[in-house]
Protein backbone atom coordinates (compact mmCIF):
# COMPACT_ATOMS: atom_id res chain seq x y z
CA UNK A 1 0.00 0.00 0.00
CA UNK A 2 1.20 3.52 -0.88
CA UNK A 3 1.54 6.31 1.82
CA UNK A 4 3.43 9.15 2.32
CA UNK A 5 6.16 7.54 4.22
CA UNK A 6 7.04 5.33 0.87
CA UNK A 7 6.30 7.82 -2.03
CA UNK A 8 9.46 7.70 -4.18
CA UNK A 9 10.05 9.04 -7.76
CA UNK A 10 9.39 6.67 -10.89
CA UNK A 11 12.97 4.75 -11.76
CA UNK A 12 14.98 6.79 -13.68
CA UNK A 13 13.31 10.45 -13.06
CA UNK A 14 16.02 11.13 -10.79
CA UNK A 15 20.05 11.40 -12.14
CA UNK A 16 22.99 12.38 -9.51
CA UNK A 17 24.03 15.29 -9.45
CA UNK A 18 27.16 15.79 -12.57
CA UNK A 19 30.36 17.27 -10.55
CA UNK A 20 32.33 18.60 -12.70
CA UNK A 21 36.30 19.66 -12.52
CA UNK A 22 37.39 16.41 -10.03
CA UNK A 23 40.00 15.35 -11.68
CA UNK A 24 40.31 12.95 -14.04
CA UNK A 25 39.33 10.06 -13.12
CA UNK A 26 35.78 11.26 -12.74
CA UNK A 27 35.47 11.26 -16.39
CA UNK A 28 34.83 15.31 -16.04
CA UNK A 29 37.77 16.26 -14.95
CA UNK A 30 41.05 19.31 -17.00
CA UNK A 31 38.17 20.53 -18.95
CA UNK A 32 34.81 20.54 -16.86
CA UNK A 33 32.60 19.47 -19.46
CA UNK A 34 33.37 22.34 -21.42
CA UNK A 35 35.55 21.24 -24.21
CA UNK A 36 38.98 22.61 -25.18
CA UNK A 37 39.34 26.91 -25.48
CA UNK A 38 37.18 29.47 -27.19
CA UNK A 39 35.27 31.96 -25.47
CA UNK A 40 32.24 29.33 -24.47
CA UNK A 41 34.71 27.58 -22.17
CA UNK A 42 36.03 30.69 -20.22
CA UNK A 43 34.23 31.88 -16.71
CA UNK A 44 32.07 34.71 -17.04
CA UNK A 45 30.51 34.01 -20.28
CA UNK A 46 27.65 35.12 -21.71
CA UNK A 47 26.80 36.59 -25.29
CA UNK A 48 23.90 39.32 -25.96
CA UNK A 49 20.76 38.89 -27.07
CA UNK A 50 20.22 38.10 -31.10
CA UNK A 51 24.64 37.32 -31.04
CA UNK A 52 25.03 35.63 -33.94
CA UNK A 53 28.32 34.47 -33.32
CA UNK A 54 30.19 37.59 -34.98
CA UNK A 55 27.84 37.83 -38.23
CA UNK A 56 25.61 41.25 -38.52
CA UNK A 57 22.22 40.27 -36.30
CA UNK A 58 19.15 39.84 -38.01
CA UNK A 59 17.98 43.09 -35.99
CA UNK A 60 20.89 44.96 -37.47
CA UNK A 61 20.60 43.81 -41.16
CA UNK A 62 16.94 44.78 -41.27
CA UNK A 63 15.97 48.88 -42.37
CA UNK A 64 14.20 50.70 -39.64
CA UNK A 65 10.54 51.39 -40.61
CA UNK A 66 7.91 53.12 -39.15
CA UNK A 67 7.28 55.36 -35.96
CA UNK A 68 6.28 54.83 -32.37
CA UNK A 69 4.47 58.03 -30.93
CA UNK A 70 5.30 57.86 -26.92
CA UNK A 71 2.77 60.40 -26.74
CA UNK A 72 -0.18 58.63 -28.12
CA UNK A 73 -3.52 58.44 -25.93
CA UNK A 74 -5.05 54.90 -25.48
CA UNK A 75 -8.90 54.18 -24.80
CA UNK A 76 -11.12 51.92 -23.81
CA UNK A 77 -13.83 51.42 -26.48
CA UNK A 78 -17.08 50.82 -25.86
CA UNK A 79 -20.26 50.97 -27.99
CA UNK A 80 -23.68 52.23 -27.47
CA UNK A 81 -25.29 49.10 -27.71
CA UNK A 82 -23.61 47.87 -24.96
CA UNK A 83 -24.37 51.07 -22.86
CA UNK A 84 -27.93 50.43 -23.79
CA UNK A 85 -28.05 46.67 -22.75
CA UNK A 86 -27.04 47.86 -18.66
CA UNK A 87 -30.76 49.73 -18.87
CA UNK A 88 -28.75 53.09 -16.66
CA UNK A 89 -30.47 56.20 -16.75
CA UNK A 90 -27.06 57.65 -16.00
CA UNK A 91 -23.24 56.54 -16.59
CA UNK A 92 -20.47 57.84 -15.36
CA UNK A 93 -16.71 57.00 -15.80
CA UNK A 94 -16.42 54.33 -12.83
CA UNK A 95 -19.65 52.26 -14.41
CA UNK A 96 -17.45 51.24 -17.04
CA UNK A 97 -15.04 49.45 -15.22
CA UNK A 98 -17.79 48.20 -12.27
CA UNK A 99 -19.52 46.26 -15.29
CA UNK A 100 -16.62 45.24 -17.15
CA UNK A 101 -17.01 47.40 -20.47
CA UNK A 102 -13.67 48.65 -19.57
CA UNK A 103 -10.72 47.18 -18.88
CA UNK A 104 -7.47 49.49 -18.79
CA UNK A 105 -7.21 51.81 -16.07
CA UNK A 106 -5.21 54.44 -16.89
CA UNK A 107 -6.63 54.43 -20.41
CA UNK A 108 -9.45 56.89 -21.46
CA UNK A 109 -13.00 55.85 -22.50
CA UNK A 110 -14.07 56.29 -25.75
CA UNK A 111 -17.99 55.91 -26.48
CA UNK A 112 -18.54 54.70 -30.61
CA UNK A 113 -21.90 54.51 -32.45
CA UNK A 114 -22.36 50.71 -33.13
CA UNK A 115 -25.72 49.13 -31.98
CA UNK A 116 -28.90 51.05 -31.20
CA UNK A 117 -29.96 53.33 -28.54
CA UNK A 118 -33.58 52.69 -27.30
CA UNK A 119 -33.86 55.57 -24.27
CA UNK A 120 -32.37 58.77 -22.66
CA UNK A 121 -29.82 58.33 -21.51
CA UNK A 122 -26.69 60.96 -19.83
CA UNK A 123 -23.11 59.47 -20.87
CA UNK A 124 -19.78 60.57 -19.32
CA UNK A 125 -17.04 59.55 -21.29
CA UNK A 126 -13.50 61.12 -22.22
CA UNK A 127 -14.50 61.15 -25.97
CA UNK A 128 -17.51 60.34 -28.34
CA UNK A 129 -17.43 59.82 -32.13
CA UNK A 130 -19.42 61.82 -34.38
CA UNK A 131 -21.83 58.91 -35.30
CA UNK A 132 -22.29 58.53 -31.24
CA UNK A 133 -22.93 61.99 -30.47
CA UNK A 134 -25.91 61.87 -32.75
CA UNK A 135 -27.16 58.55 -32.05
CA UNK A 136 -27.25 60.34 -28.19
CA UNK A 137 -28.88 63.53 -29.01
CA UNK A 138 -31.65 61.80 -31.09
CA UNK A 139 -32.92 59.94 -28.52
CA UNK A 140 -32.98 62.68 -26.62
CA UNK A 141 -29.55 61.96 -24.11
CA UNK A 142 -26.88 63.85 -23.02
CA UNK A 143 -23.04 63.30 -23.58
CA UNK A 144 -20.63 64.76 -21.30
CA UNK A 145 -16.88 65.16 -22.29
CA UNK A 146 -15.18 64.72 -19.19
CA UNK A 147 -11.40 65.69 -19.05
CA UNK A 148 -8.88 64.37 -17.13
CA UNK A 149 -8.70 60.92 -15.19
CA UNK A 150 -11.25 59.97 -12.83
CA UNK A 151 -11.02 56.08 -12.69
Amino acid sequence: MISLSNLKPAKGAVRKRKRVGRGPGSGNGVTAGRGSNGQKARSGYAHSRGFEGGQMPLIRRLPKRGFTNIFKKQFNIVNLGDLDKLGLAEIKIQDYFDKNLARKRGAGIKVLADGKLTHKIKIQAHQFSQAALNKIKKAGGQAIVSQGEEN
